[in-house]
């Protein structure tokens, strides 16, 4: 192995900010705390939060750097501008400075931990600069005893203790510990100025790299310097020097933007073969399922964005080519129909995220959107309905094959018949809500059981459950329940069925729960089990049933069929379906 391959180093290390003046994107950031070191109002700890890649971790050495420079002459104090050239400042950068202690809670999560820390701390000044700094990374893995230990020092540290903590998930952090410390939330980094850093970058290294291509690695960091940086890395290593737009698309598994744009004009030309077809070619070139739903909805998202705001993109190098090709599109498709399509993306991308087979769910997801591409929207279908009074209109004689150019063939306007014909308005029925003394209500029920089956009419079938399975009735009244809820009861049953019942009777309930822990009637569930098991036992011991399970070892009486009273006042009739030879009056499927 070569000496040059042994001492490479990365980009995301070898490119890392060492002055505020170097970090991108934190310009708030950079504001308050340049304030701050100017007034002298210098916190005693500071809180980092952010996605990964955004700088915290450098932002806190660039810190400790900053408390600790003493410039170039030796007699420089604090600043948001370390010189980099110091004692302190290289000491710091090469992490063999005593005074800035990096801890990971990582792998050092326990209270033993921050009790050596502290103590540390209590009996020990600096040994060589003005503060003794703490850099604390992922402090949210710390245990809630080692969060507690920590408290007393950080609500009044020693003067000369500084305490900088960094996490990717502050809500895990207790508020105790957040109230103490002044937070600074660091932004993800916009795209145009990642793609700008990435072509600064590959000048310094010789790097020959289309804008598109950055453009693309800058997308695909979500925000993220050191993910774009390590993506850049990848990219030159890949295609050894010189970065193409088809490189980078390779090697990020997105399909061609192009070719994105034909695959969402077959889906909402209702061309599903040709959806399908284009689909398979992307995937047979490499491209991710998932990056390609990704892709349509960023698409989508962009049309919509376009229909509102035709100046949308405008400026901007990312989305300058894909205006005059989405434009038309755009000018086709009416707002609802881009609603819809982004809804049906979005679900469709959890399916494909959680699918066995990722290629499989997206086909399933193209085929959903080009069969309902032709329906018309909610509100176009009412009008047309109530226009032609009633009836649904003719249906269009057949699709339109798809255009063979690159213009889409979009068709949102003909309404479906078989759907319009189940929406059918009756031209005589007024749309006008009745007034309020017209509505009307329920009959009151007069017993638990009526209360039920009014809930069951109303089609709440949640509560009716929980009325059937988990209510123990203690009282009844029309007006008036009192129940002891049963085991997994919710808790704002009682309000729920107040709140219903005087909706639908137009009376006001007081229902009330028992705190009771014995007491009140079973529930309806176990009454109604209760009597099949008797009428079983009863039906198993009635002779001519004992007889034929002598008749046949091993048969048992598994259901129970009760006759109605309008079957019991036929049963007098003669009936093909009656034993000639059974007296009982009972049938053989009664038995």
């Amino acid at each position: 192995m070569s000496a040059s391959a042994t001492a490479y180093r990365v980009l995301a290390r070898k490119y890392r900010p060492s002055t505020f003046a170097e970090l991108i994107g934190q310009e708030a950031m950079v504001r308050t705390l340049s304030n701050a070191f100017a007034t002298g109002r210098i916190a005693h700890a500071f809180i980092l939060t952010g996605v990964r890649g955004v700088g915290k971790t450098t932002t806190a050495r660039i810190l400790a750097r900053g408390l600790n420079c003493v410039g170039p002459d030796g007699a420089g104090g604090v600043t948001v501008a370390p010189c980099g050239v110091c004692a302190n400042c290289r000491q710091i950068a090469e992490d063999r400075y005593s005074d800035v202690v990096e801890m990971d809670a990582a792998s050092r999560t326990g209270v033993d931990d921050i009790r050596e820390l502290t103590e540390g701390l209590l009996y020990r000044k600096p040994d060589l600069g003005r503060y003794r700094v703490y850099i604390i990374d992922e402090v949210h893995m710390l245990s809630r005893s080692a969060f507690n230990a920590l408290l007393k020092t950080l609500e009044e540290p020693p003067p000369h203790a500084k305490f900088v903590f960094a996490t990717t998930e502050v809500q895990k952090v207790p508020l105790t510990v957040l109230s103490r410390c002044q937070r600074f939330s660091l932004r993800r980094v916009p795209v145009e100025t990642l793609a700008e850093h990435y072509r600064r970058i590959a000048e310094a290294e010789a790097v020959e790299a289309e804008p598109a291509a950055l453009a693309l690695i800058a997308r695909a960091a979500d925000g993220s310097v050191r993910d774009g940086l390590s993506l850049l890395d990848q990219a030159i290593a890949l295609t050894d020097g010189k970065v193409t737009e088809r490189a980078a698309r390779d090697m990020l598994g997105i399909a061609d933007r192009g070719r994105v744009f034909d695959l969402l004009a077959s889906v909402l030309g209702g061309d599903a073969a040709a959806a399908l077809d284009r689909l398979d070619h992307l995937y047979q070139e490499g491209a991710d399922p998932l990056m390609v739903l990704q892709d349509l909805l960023d698409l989508s998202h962009f049309l919509t964005r376009l229909k509102l705001a035709p100046d949308a993109g405008l400026g901007d190098p990312i989305v300058e080519g894909d205006r005059e090709r989405a434009r038309p599109l755009a000018e086709k498709l009416p707002l609802p129909a881009l609603a819809r399509v982004w809804q049906m993306l979005l679900k469709g991308l959890e399916e494909v995220q959680t699918a066995p087979s990722a290629i499989q769910a997206t086909e399933m997801v193209l085929v959903r959107l080009a069969y309902v591409a032709d329906l018309p929207a909610p509100a176009e279908l009412v009008r047309s309905l109530a226009a032609t009074g009633g009836h649904a209109p003719p249906a269009p004689a057949s699709r339109a094959p798809p255009s063979s150019g690159t213009e889409p063939v979009v068709a949102v306007a003909p309404a479906a018949t078989a759907l319009a014909a189940a929406l059918r308005v009756e031209p005589e029925a007024s749309t006008n809500p009745p007034p309020a003394s017209a509505v009307e209500h329920d009959p009151m029920p007069q017993n638990f059981a009526e209360v039920v089956a009014l809930f069951d009419k109303r089609r709440e079938a949640v509560i009716r459950s929980h009325l059937r399975e988990r209510v123990q009735l203690l009282a009844f009244e029309p007006g008036r329940i009192e129940f002891r809820p049963a085991d997994g009861a919710p808790a704002n049953l009682a309000n729920r069925i107040s709140q219903l019942l005087g909706e639908w009777t137009g009376e006001r309930w007081l229902v009330a729960p028992s705190k009771a822990s014995a007491g009140g009637e079973p529930t309806l569930r176990e009454q109604e089990e209760r009597r099949e098991r008797d009428v079983r036992n009863e039906v198993a011991a009635h002779p001519l049933v004992q007889a034929v399970l002598e008749t046949f070892p091993g048969a048992t009486v598994t259901a129970v069929r009760e006759r109605f009273a309008a079957e019991e006042s036929a049963a007098d009739e003669p009936s093909a379906e009656l034993d000639p030879g059974d007296e009982t009056g009972m049938g053989e499927d009664e038995r």
